[in-house]
Order: C-alpha cells, then structure tokens, then sequence
C-alpha cells in the first residue's frame, strides 16, 4: 500500500469515526448518515483505482462543503476541523506521490 493511500485510508477512517462521535454524543443520525455518505465516494476511489486528480477534486469538493458549514455554524468545530483535515489529506498525497 502506498504512502497517498494510507493518508487517504485514515481520513476516511476519522471522517466516519467523526460522524459516529456525533452519532454518540448527541445522537445525530444525519451525522453519521453525512459521514459514511462522504467516506463511501473515496472508499470506491481507493478500491477501484481512481486517478490522483479525481480523489483531490473529492477532497477539494468535502474541503469546500465543510469550510461552508464552518462559516455558516461561526463555530471551528467540527467542521472547521474536517476542513483541515481534507486540506491536510489533498496536500499530503500530493507530497508523498
């Protein structure tokens, strides 16, 4: 398994592990719904061998829809957080490829 790979498998990992705390804590079922939705695209990416640039666009697309709920809650977590998260994973396998 290459280095871009591994990024990408424990983003998906927090990305669900996100949405099961939410899931948990406060019993959000749209939290966990949202999460495993948004994992399930870069599972099939990783498992079906998509290109590197289609993946990024992913993570670009999740970077952009969680920066939007950041502004719009006026709050850093924790959307604010997947944010970073999907700008760290783009950036990342861009530098380990």
């Amino acid at each position: 398994m290459t280095a871009p790979n591994v990024v990408l498998w424990v983003y998906i990992v927090l990305l669900v592990a996100g949405g099961l705390v939410g899931f948990l804590k406060a019993g959000s079922k749209a939290s966990l719904i949202a999460s495993v939705a948004c994992a399930l695209p870069l599972v099939l990416a990783l498992l079906l061998g998509w290109p590197n640039g289609t993946i990024a666009a992913l993570l670009g697309v999740l970077a952009i829809v969680f920066g939007l709920r950041c502004l719009k809650a006026k709050k850093f977590m924790p959307m604010g957080l997947m944010m970073v998260l999907s700008l760290t994973a783009v950036l990342l396998r861009s530098v380990l490829r």
